[in-house]
């Protein structure tokens, strides 16, 4: 017997399948070069369908950005999760992972670098999304201090400056790896580990004398 789709899941459907074409053909057109009427077509949707979802095309693409910073960070898992503390932190390993899932995607790393462009000349637009950008900095920054926090370390900078840091330098790590051969992977993990410290030890309590 079919199984039979609530609304909430056919309109899940839907988005998956528009962000999907989205990634897609900015990746290969970039946003300047992307029509909204290009993305439905992939996807098999009319452009009414977009609105409907996202509403402007910068929305559109911060909603497709947005999911590729989750996927990538949840390919992290396992790798981190693997480590007991920081002492027992490999870097190499995290830079390997990291190769590992930007190596083949010089188009989608430039997209970050495009669209920052776009938002630059635009104010309007800038203003009109800056409440998803916000979001993306406070997940990423809790993301961060999460596991910061479980593996005994502590910040030296506010957490919500070192995701910023991080959304401004993941694009130009990529992009010099692809354009000149590059790898900065490992020491950029390297400069970020540097502003991560072992959290002081907790002050012991004097013993209580003993009435005599």
């Amino acid at each position: 017997m079919a199984e039979r789709w609530t609304r909430q899941r056919r309109m899940e459907h839907t988005r998956g399948l528009l962000l999907d074409a989205a990634e897609e053909v900015f990746a290969k057109q970039g946003f300047g070069g992307s029509a909204l009427d290009d993305i439905a077509e992939v996807a098999g949707y009319t452009r009414g369908a977009i609105y409907s979802h996202f509403g402007t095309k910068e929305e559109l693409f911060l909603a497709v950005i947005e999911r590729h910073i989750n996927r990538f960070l949840d390919s992290f898992a396992d790798v981190i999760e693997s480590f007991e503390g920081l002492d027992t932190l490999d870097i190499e390993k995290l830079a390997q992972k990291w190769r590992d899932l930007t190596i083949a995607g010089p188009n989608s790393a430039a997209l970050g670098y495009e669209f920052s462009l776009f938002l630059l000349r635009n104010p309007d637009a800038r203003d009109r999304v800056t409440a998803q950008r916000e979001e993306a900095v406070n997940s990423l920054a809790n993301y961060v201090t999460g596991h910061i926090d479980r593996l005994g370390g502590e910040l030296q900078m506010p957490a919500e400056t070192l995701a910023r840091l991080l959304i401004a330098s993941h694009e130009g790590v990529t992009i010099l790896g692809h354009i000149d051969g590059e790898d900065l992977y490992g020491p950029f993990l390297q400069m970020v580990m540097a502003n991560v410290a072992p959290k002081p030890a907790a002050p012991k309590r004097p013993r209580s004398r003993r009435a005599h």
